[in-house]
């Protein structure tokens, strides 16, 4: 309730600002969705696209007067939304529009090897050629007055640089900080590209909303991660969440670590079923059989 009544205020700030420059402000309001339905997700880029061809800024946010799907994931095991903050929804923009670089203008200069609020001598990491486990524990969580922090701005950067491209966090609270970040004097860091998944591989790795999950055996975690095949019911050993088939789940290992996702072929209720037992039982265990694979590997994706 309190979103709807303060966001006539915040978009007549950003009309107003943006009518100055001789611009006109689009405002698009987003739901995970928007992001976990394909159509949906292609649809919001063909929207992006039109209103810069027509020279509009979109002013772009979280929806968050129905938007309540970021409370199911403390609640329910297994649960995972493809959003609950700005820094993860502006990486999921620039990837599903095929940016070439994303801006985050933060209250810090960038990402440090400690907390800079804390330790005076912490020190700016200028370049960073990947998002490795050592990188996300320098991740510290937001001020009172905000949600996210560095934590997500580092998970914002893995999704962006993923997509084959770059990333920089830098100072936004001085007047001119954008044209900096491409100025002589840049201070900030910049994270390098590291890979270009597939479209679809990247919307199944980030932009969707996790129903449950799937955990493997070593046997198949090493057949996936070492040959790409598909997971088979074989491998399963057990199910979390209830999801219907089509949905994306996580596939995780047997210390519960999430290492893939994927297109599940079949129910929450049907794996718990067919888990552990051979691709020819399957229509024996629940009556049918339409695919060998619980997730076949055109629809899985490492992560």
């Amino acid at each position: 309730a309190c979103a709807a009544v303060g966001q006539i205020s915040l978009m007549k700030l950003y009309e107003d600002g943006f009518k100055q420059l001789g611009v006109v402000a689009a405002q698009v309001l987003l739901t995970e969705d928007d992001f976990s339905h394909r159509s949906r997700y292609l649809s919001l880029r063909d929207t992006l696209n039109r209103l810069l061809e027509l020279g509009c800024i979109p002013v772009i946010n979280q929806n968050d007067t129905v938007s309540t799907n970021e409370l199911r994931g403390y609640k329910e095991k297994g649960v995972n939304v493809c959003f609950s903050d700005n820094d993860k929804l502006s990486a999921l923009v620039a990837s599903g529009m095929d940016a070439d670089l994303l801006c985050v203008m933060s209250d810090v200069d960038g990402l440090y090897n400690g907390d800079p609020r804390k330790d005076k001598n912490a020190k700016l990491i200028e370049v960073v050629k990947g998002v490795t486990p050592e990188i996300e524990a320098l991740g510290f969580c937001a001020s009172s007055r905000g949600r996210g922090g560095m934590k997500t701005k580092l998970e914002a950067a893995k999704v962006v640089t993923r997509s084959g491209a770059a990333m920089i966090i830098a100072y936004g609270k001085k007047p001119g900080a954008v044209s900096a970040v491409f100025g002589p004097d840049f201070k900030g860091t910049l994270f390098l590209p590291v890979e270009d998944l597939p479209g679809k591989k990247l919307w199944l790795a980030y932009a969707t909303n996790v129903a449950g999950g799937l955990t493997v055996n070593d046997g198949a975690k090493k057949a996936m991660c070492e040959k790409g095949s598909s997971l088979l019911p074989a491998g399963i050993t057990a199910v979390a969440g209830e999801f219907e088939a089509g949905d994306s789940i996580s596939i995780l290992d047997e210390a519960g670590q999430e290492f893939a996702r994927g297109l599940v072929n079949y129910s929450s209720k049907e794996c718990r079923k067919i888990a552990g037992r051979r691709s020819e039982e399957i229509a024996k265990k629940i009556g049918y059989k339409n695919y060998d694979e619980a997730v076949h590997r055109d629809n899985i994706v490492l992560l």
